[in-house]
């Protein structure tokens, strides 16, 4: 198991070499605001010896109003001896549609996706940045409006079709103690942890409305992600 996942985590280290590593100041992402961020998610394990770089350099990012960062915890490390405090299946299930979408036949951590398309690695800060001011807004979904608990989508006829998801994650600096495994002995900050996931509806193009309802869990902040299909490109995004 750990002689694959070694192989794994070297594939996905090959990926990330031809991403060039450009020196760039935190600075502007082309068409991104509080209003329309970057999305960028996370694959990660309290498990996994080398996510803490990656963990800690969307930590970094997390209150920047042009970036959406999004930690998933994935459980496929909880059987080496720590299971991750706020993992799910579901969360693993997400990562593998990236996958099958983009034709890869494994999946491994850390992993940083932006926008659902480009990835990388995510333990090189440079690389990252470089990513996300390449990858800029998202671009060719609606636009968002939440008023009164109701979320409203603009028309835009040539779109493809979509799903409308309502993410919830945790804002808060979560310091978790790892007791074992390959980690063991450190404690994490977590930040942007994703606790829900859940689909609102379809959007093919026209009009829409959707009803937001409350989170099953308090303290949580809340976003719109409109993505084609499971695993494809995000194409809008707003913080709620």
């Amino acid at each position: 198991m750990k002689r694959s996942t070694i192989l794994i985590r070297a594939h996905f280290l090959l990926m990330g070499a031809f991403f060039p590593t450009i020196a760039s100041a935190a600075a502007v992402v082309p068409g991104a605001s509080s209003d329309h961020p970057t999305v960028v998610e996370l694959f990660q394990s309290q498990g996994c010896s080398s996510c803490p770089p990656a963990n800690a350099n969307i930590n970094a990012i997390a209150d920047r109003p042009d970036i959406l960062a999004l930690s998933f915890a994935v459980t496929y490390w909880d059987q080496l001896g720590w299971k991750d405090t706020f993992g799910s299946p579901r969360w693993t299930a997400r990562q593998w549609d990236y996958a099958n979408q983009a034709g890869r036949g494994e999946v491994a951590t850390p992993q940083v996706i932006v926008n659902g398309g480009p990835t990388i690695v995510g333990s090189d800060r440079h690389q990252l940045d470089a990513l996300i001011a390449q990858a800029g807004a998202p671009r060719g979904g609606p636009e968002l409006i939440v008023e009164s608990g109701i979320l409203k989508l603009g028309a835009a006829p040539r779109a493809k079709s979509s799903i409308v998801w309502l993410v919830r994650y945790d804002p808060r600096v979560r310091n978790v103690p790892i007791r074992a495994g390959e980690n063991g002995g450190r404690t994490l900050p977590h930040r942007d942890i994703v606790r829900e996931l859940t689909k609102l509806g379809s959007w093919n193009g026209a009009a829409a409305t959707f009803r937001v309802p409350p989170p099953d869990e308090q303290g949580l902040a809340s976003a719109i992600l409109v993505q084609q299909g499971t695993g494809g490109p995000i194409t809008a995004a707003r913080r709620i």
